[in-house]
């Protein structure tokens, strides 16, 4: 490593600690809860002594546990090339500005549990008419790392969504937008007037490929609402659909990107020989407050 790159990453290293030392009240350590402080702008140490280190890349690692991550740095970067490039999610990410607005005050917290490589959340962050603290987390270091390097103005960790590093009743709001979740702990961390918002595919989500690999059979998300309104004070219901027109990088960037396709190459080939594609987009946004 050359003199230069050393001394951005360092610096890097730094004024993510420095920034992340303004909000460290909301953060308890994930082996013992004990509250915490960003010493020497290295470094998350809480009363017990457990250390946490900032990365170079700005991130803190905050897993009790080794993790065999699935998702690889190539499946995150055609991620963000289809969020930044196409606007994929851009009517999702308006849609939940909206609700963000109608329900939050004037300054608020928002945690995105499996964040991913972070567009989600930096774009609703620019979209919201709020002074926005953005948090996110997620399992994946591949996912961390590309948002520590694309996205500086928020708090990014590696952290496990059943023990996160965080206070009771911290967030006013939370995402949860097409990823694992865990109930409990979002419970534990949402504010009293908080609002958790969790976005799932609907019957029609990227039929186009469903129907290229699964023939005729059909996909409900009935189970996983169900699930949501039982562990939530259940608030609303909206469902979000429309279409994209994807020229042919975007349509291997959607194929590398979703999980159902990487075992059915075969099956999807026929998309990768097309120069364009009409791709549907179909969403049920579930909101819901906190059960405690």
């Amino acid at each position: 490593m050359n003199e230069v790159a050393f001394v951005l990453q360092k610096n890097k290293r730094i004024l993510s600690a420095n920034y992340v030392k303004e909000f460290e009240a909301m953060f308890a350590c994930p082996i013992c809860h004990s509250t915490m402080k960003v010493m020497e702008s290295k470094s998350f140490i809480c009363s017990n002594h457990h250390t946490f280190d900032f990365t170079k890349q700005g991130y803190v690692n905050f897993m009790t546990r080794p993790v065999n991550g699935k998702y690889n740095k190539e499946l995150f970067e055609a991620r963000r090339n289809l969020i930044v490039d196409e606007g994929f999610f851009e009517p999702l990410n308006h849609e939940i500005a909206d609700i963000i607005n109608a329900y939050s005050g004037n300054t608020i917290s928002i945690l995105d549990m499996g964040c991913g490589e972070g567009s989600h959340l930096n774009n609703i962050s620019m979209i919201v008419n709020k002074d926005v603290v953005g948090v996110g987390i997620d399992i994946s270091k591949e996912g961390i790392k590309s948002t520590s390097k694309n996205y500086n103005d928020k708090i990014w960790a590696m952290a496990d969504l059943a023990n996160t590093p965080f206070q009771d009743v911290t967030f006013d709001v939370i995402l949860n937008i097409l990823s694992p979740s865990n109930y409990t702990e979002c419970n534990r961390l949402l504010k009293t007037n908080g609002v958790v918002i969790k976005v799932v595919p609907s019957s029609g989500y990227l039929k186009e490929l469903r129907e290229r690999i699964f023939a005729n059979r059909s996909y409900s998300n009935m189970n996983t609402i169900k699930r949501f309104q039982e562990n939530f004070r259940f608030v609303d219901q909206k469902r979000l659909t429309y279409t994209k027109i994807l020229d042919k990088p975007a349509i291997e960037w959607l194929i590398q990107m979703t999980p159902m396709t990487w075992s059915k190459k075969e099956k999807v080939i026929t998309f990768l020989n097309k120069e364009s594609v009409q791709i549907t987009i179909d969403f049920d946004i579930l909101i819901g407050k906190n059960n405690l």
